[in-house]
């Protein structure tokens, strides 16, 4: 049984209270949709529609990684800034116009704090 968004986004505030440059986090994807974690705790979810996998695709970029494919996982190491631009973009409606206007500037934020965190020894 999987954990509920809400139950997961709760996670996530208490998770990004504390700012962090460096968190190991984990992007799963099942049959049901894309999981995103922080020690095997949900942080995220996006569903399985059309709609939940163009959103996954994206907080995936954010966090500059690729989408796993069914069944496999991939793990990044992102600063907490990144972090909440990932579960921000998981929560978008992209079917609204105004949704990827903001999209567009979380995706170039994370980038922008990724690129100024390469340079940093990670723990």
């Amino acid at each position: 049984m999987s954990v509920s968004r809400k139950k997961a986004l709760q996670y996530a505030e208490r998770l990004l209270e504390v700012p962090s440059a460096h968190l190991r986090v984990t992007l799963r994807r099942g049959k049901g949709g894309v999981t995103l974690l922080h020690r095997g705790k949900a942080v995220t979810r996006c569903h399985a529609s059309r709609a939940g996998t163009w959103t996954a695709a994206f907080m995936a970029q954010a966090l500059g990684v690729e989408l796993p494919s069914v069944g496999e996982t991939v793990q990044a190491m992102v600063s907490s800034g990144v972090l909440w631009r990932a579960v921000g973009i998981s929560s978008l409606d992209l079917r609204r116009r105004e949704a990827r206007v903001l999209l567009h500037r979380l995706l170039e934020e994370a980038e922008m704090q990724r690129a100024a965190g390469a340079g940093t020894d990670a723990d």
